[in-house]
């Protein structure tokens, strides 16, 4: 099984059923260590579960979770177009792989069960395209994606009465025609000015459309250019906005007969439905899904419109995403303090963080201590993670730390993180962490801006960016010293790290430090130590097993040393995770780098 090491084993039998491709490669791991005389290891695995079989195209050969795609899968095996290493192979029985040729043309229930049980959720509507299942099977036998979600039994039942008592409108999201992306950019506007309880006057919602357009930076390119460099509360930008998007929702583009969902009367915008109160979280969910899957197939048509006949190398597939970073916009953690939010920048965040949208999250950074107590404090300089919270669903973040927003005697924003709680009376309470600080009672002049989802950590703002040596020690709060930084080792006991400064390109070194260094692929790395470490040695155990002693590697890479005749930055790639190492006095050892 997992635990077990023996470098000699050339034949691995798989006879313990699982459904956990992770323990299915852990158990193949087994035979995969290098041995003297050892030049190839044989697998059989014999199959005894269908779902766990299922599972292991995708472990082996990288297929898709889709039924379509492990039909692909099976078609390259058979053709012999598997892209695997030099000298490896894979045997299927013949009668699996017409089986899994079979399943393309299973019903979209099917496809809608394989991608199920791969993530272990109810799937989203832009994660069902994306996985290559068909919208249009799903359509043509059941009418829309949450008539087809009803009838699987995966909407809970205040979505599934929803879905039903609304489903025109929202079966016009899932399909009305785009030749831009304003359509979909305005109902995003609604949902966060909370629209399906109030009218809208065209002036808010002109402003926050153009927030989200400026979140979703892409969708930039819809404007003409005359108005990607407007205001939000322009008068040409008003009416811009009410000519197309406005115009489109209340049918003035398609003539009369229209079904018309939206009205607007003297400058205000409001649905022609009703949604009662205790429904529009869920009901907001279901019209966020639809927005989110029509953005993405937006998108993803655009991109191809555009592509030129030049094609690229295959590029690092990177799972980080940007968001904007609000430099000026101090989340006082104190008292209200006033701020601003005109100057944006972006910064990236890996998935450690959950999913991360940008058209709804952003960071700011906090500024005194009021919340610095309690399990989880937070600091005065801390960069917050936050989410845009509606108006309307305030009732859902009792409990949560959030940022309140309300303007001072000059009509300033003045912003304030705070718990929030509800007394025996049923206010609302404003509390910090920190007991010097006495509670708030929430008053109808504020607003709930964002709720706070993490801090985040300074390093990772810092992956993909460039730091001279001597700036780096203060990434993990220390001072540059050339005794301990000028080289390619570094260990920080007290923070518990490992700093690798690595330079690719070693000409002018004398031989014994021309280290092994070079990038494997696009997630590998293949790091080769100091002559005096090896694998029993004290740095070479922390190497080896430093997940398990808590122990943090952070590489550091640059291809030369010199850039224009001065020394040249290291570009900062993450904490890594150590895979193998081979050999002593060097390591070699091969990290996995997060991408």
């Amino acid at each position: 099984s997992e635990g077990v090491d023996l470098p000699a084993i050339d034949t691995v039998l798989m006879l313990r059923p699982t459904e956990s491709k992770i323990l299915f490669l852990q158990q193949l791991g087994r035979g995969l260590r290098c041995f003297p005389g050892k030049d190839k290891l044989v697998v059989l695995d014999f199959i005894g579960n269908h779902h766990s079989f299922l599972h292991k195209p995708q472990a082996l050969g990288q297929a898709g979770a889709s039924y379509r795609d492990l039909a692909e899968f099976a078609r390259k095996v058979e053709s012999e177009q598997l892209a695997l290493p030099a000298g490896c192979f894979i045997n299927y029985d013949l009668s699996l792989i017409e089986f899994l040729k079979a399943l393309d043309s299973q019903s979209a229930t099917q496809d809608f069960l394989a991608l199920r049980d791969a993530l272990g959720r109810r799937p989203s509507l832009t994660e069902f395209y994306r996985s290559g299942a068909s919208l249009a099977r799903v359509r043509q036998q059941y009418g829309s994606w949450f008539a087809f979600l009803t009838v699987m039994q995966a909407l809970h039942e205040e979505e599934s009465r929803l879905a039903a008592e609304l489903s025109s409108f929202l079966r016009e999201i899932e399909t009305t025609a785009m030749t831009r992306s304003y359509k979909m950019v305005l109902l995003e506007a609604v949902q966060e000015l909370g629209g399906w309880l109030r009218p809208l006057t065209l002036a808010e919602l002109a402003e926050r459309s153009w927030q989200v357009l400026q979140r979703r930076r892409p969708l930039l390119s819809d404007l003409p250019e005359a108005m990607r460099e407007g205001s939000d509360s322009s008068a040409p930008w008003q009416r811009y906005w009410r000519d197309n998007p406005v115009n489109a929702w209340i049918g003035g583009n398609f003539g009369a007969g229209a079904a018309n969902f939206f009205k607007f009367n003297d400058q205000v915008f409001e649905p022609t439905f009703k949604v009662a109160e205790a429904d529009v979280v869920a009901f907001s969910g279901l019209v966020q899904e639809l927005v989110d899957f029509r953005l993405a197939t937006y998108e993803a048509r655009q991109t191809s419109s555009s592509a030129s006949n030049v094609i690229p190398f295959p590029a690092k597939k990177s799972s980080r995403i940007e968001l904007p970073y609000f430099p000026d916009l101090k989340i006082a953690c104190g008292h209200f303090r006033t701020a601003s939010s005109e100057t944006t920048e972006h910064r990236s965040l890996g998935m450690q963080y959950g999913r991360i949208d940008p058209a709804r999250q952003f960071i700011a950074r906090a500024s005194g201590n009021s919340m610095n107590g309690g399990k989880n404090p937070i600091c005065d300089g801390d960069y917050l993670l936050l989410e845009l919270v509606s108006p309307t669903s305030a009732g859902s973040i009792t409990g949560s730390v959030v940022a309140i927003e309300r303007q001072d005697e000059s009509g300033d924003n003045q912003y304030l993180l705070r718990s929030v709680l509800k007394d025996a009376n049923g206010a609302y309470v404003l509390r910090a962490n920190n007991p010097d600080y006495k509670d708030m009672v929430a008053t109808d002049d504020m607003r709930t801006l964002a709720r706070l989802r993490a801090v985040i950590d300074p390093l990772e703002l810092a992956v993909g960016e460039s730091f001279m040596r001597e700036d780096i020690p203060r990434l993990f709060g220390q001072q540059f010293n050339p005794g301990n930084w000028n080289v390619g080792h570094v260990t920080l006991p007290d923070q518990k790290a490992h700093v690798l400064l690595v330079t690719l390109n070693k000409q002018g070194k004398a031989h014994d430090h021309r280290y092994l260094d070079h990038w494997i692929d696009s997630e590998h790395f293949h790091w080769q130590s100091q002559n005096a470490t090896t694998p029993a040695s004290k740095r070479g155990q922390e190497i080896i097993d430093h997940e398990k002693r808590g122990i943090a590697v952070h590489l550091f890479i640059r291809e030369h040393k010199l850039a224009d005749g001065k020394s040249a930055p290291f570009t900062y790639h993450g904490a890594v995770t150590y895979c193998s190492h081979t050999g002593s006095a060097p390591m070699s050892v091969v990290f996995e780098v997060p991408s």
